[in-house]
């Protein structure tokens, strides 16, 4: 089994709990103004690898991941989701500990069959929730959110731990009632176990340049630490109203 994937990490520290191994894949349908790896966008791109091969490395240093594991990251990386299963599916067989970073952009409520087979290998699910408004959404990656929040709905009823990640643009994800709505969605969620609330950054600025891809973004500054930390208040605001209800 093989897939396509545009790098590897060794030593990622935020993509799931202690140091992981992380598997950067190609391929991703959104277009997410924001985007820092355009380069990860076509299916067709980066390199071909085994399953074998990225465990092989894992398990070169595997005290050094003790109590981490194996992160599956983009791209989007359900849009391999057979390489994915067989990868999760050998981890688990040893001792890995699983995790996926997706925005789950590719989930179809009404055929879970193949989703049903990756998550009973699968320990984690790290998703980035864009926006919590449809509209603002799709002008934001170019998709809609209504698969994404049916797909936070299906990890809930699999009783799958589930992290929220939300990137603070100036401007477009940083209104409070946005922020306090999509608390509440992900406040009734009994699965969530965590949430990161990030800036905006201008660090793939330059790949669009090397690419000559327009970006989208331009002028806007990076959003400083203690401003996404404003942000998380709102979330959580709406995280305590469903929670005391």
């Amino acid at each position: 089994m093989t897939g396509r994937i545009h790098s590897l990490e060794s030593f990622g520290t935020v993509d799931g709990p202690g140091i992981r191994y992380v598997v950067f894949t190609q391929g991703c349908p959104m277009r997410c103004m924001y985007c820092h790896n355009p380069d990860t966008w076509d299916i067709n791109g980066g390199r071909e690898v085994t399953v074998e091969e990225i465990l092989s490395e894992f398990n070169a240093n595997r005290d050094f991941y003790a109590k981490g594991g194996i992160t599956v990251t983009g791209g989007e990386p359900l849009l391999q989701m057979d390489f994915l299963t067989e990868l999760f599916k050998q981890a688990k067989s040893q001792g890995i500990h699983t995790c996926i970073d997706t925005s789950g952009i590719t989930f179809n409520p009404q055929n879970t069959e193949k989703m049903d087979i990756l998550m009973s290998y699968t320990d984690l699910v790290m998703l980035d929730i864009k926006h919590i408004d449809n509209e603002e959404h799709i002008k934001l990656t170019g998709k809609s959110n209504t698969n994404i929040l049916q797909f936070a709905k299906y990890l809930e009823e699999r009783k799958k731990p589930l992290w929220v990640r939300h990137i603070i643009v100036e401007g477009i994800t940083d209104k409070p009632e946005y922020l306090t709505r999509l608390g509440r969605f992900i406040g009734a969620l009994k699965n969530l176990s965590a949430l990161d609330v990030l800036p905006y950054h201008t660090m793939g600025v330059n790949k669009y340049k090397e690419l000559g891809i327009p970006y989208k973004l331009e002028g806007v500054p990076a959003l400083p630490l203690s401003e996404a930390v404003k942000a998380k208040q709102y979330i959580l605001q709406g995280i305590r109203e469903v929670k005391n209800r």
